[in-house]
């Protein structure tokens, strides 16, 4: 049963590394220095105090880089491999007690995938913004990805299959707007 609360955990920071990069990573480290989370052999430097404070100087500069516009998309076009790293990154690193082999298929394929399915969606969602306002609204857009990526990685870690629960429900509803959105324009 742990195992699978840890590919719960891992999975979900993984899709979390699709919005923002950074913080998962931050609140990850966060959480395993209060002992909150068990980081697996080869991982603990990301509970360390100086990796939280590099981790944290990032997640402000990634946050407050979206802002601005232009900035936003050439982020989102040079993040996408970045995110699926983090994303592979994120869930070996929970993977605990399990052999290397599935650990580290596991991470490439469910956290990477994940990574890569939220990654696409996020894209896909500024670029339509970009071009529908001319960039005048990706700072709204930026600001609900910022806060879905807080959330979601902070239930990642106390309920996991929860936050897996909640960036379905916010990839379905993302992706069903931009159908209808896509029928009216046709």
């Amino acid at each position: 049963m742990a195992i699978l609360i840890n590919i719960l955990i891992g999975v979900s920071l993984a899709a979390t590394c699709g919005f923002r990069i950074f913080v998962p990573l931050l609140v990850m480290g966060i959480s395993a220095q209060a002992g909150y989370l068990d980081l697996g052999s080869g991982f603990q430097w990301i509970g360390t105090t100086p990796a939280i404070v590099v981790l944290a100087i990032a997640t402000v500069a990634e946050v407050l880089a979206y802002f601005f516009p232009f900035v936003d998309n050439l982020l989102i076009s040079m993040g996408a491999p970045i995110s699926i790293l983090a994303g592979i990154l994120v869930s070996a690193a929970v993977m605990t007690d399990i052999n290397p082999m599935l650990q580290w298929a596991l991470a490439i394929i469910a956290g990477g995938g994940a990574a890569a399915t939220t990654n696409l969606v996020s894209n896909g969602v500024h670029h339509s913004s970009t071009v529908v306002s001319a960039g005048t609204i990706n700072p709204v857009v930026s600001t609900v990805e910022s806060g879905l990526a807080v959330l979601t990685s902070i239930l990642a870690v106390v309920a996991p299959l929860l936050a897996l629960i909640c960036i379905a429900a916010v990839m379905f509803f993302i992706l069903r707007g931009y159908n209808k959105l896509r029928r009216r324009w046709a």
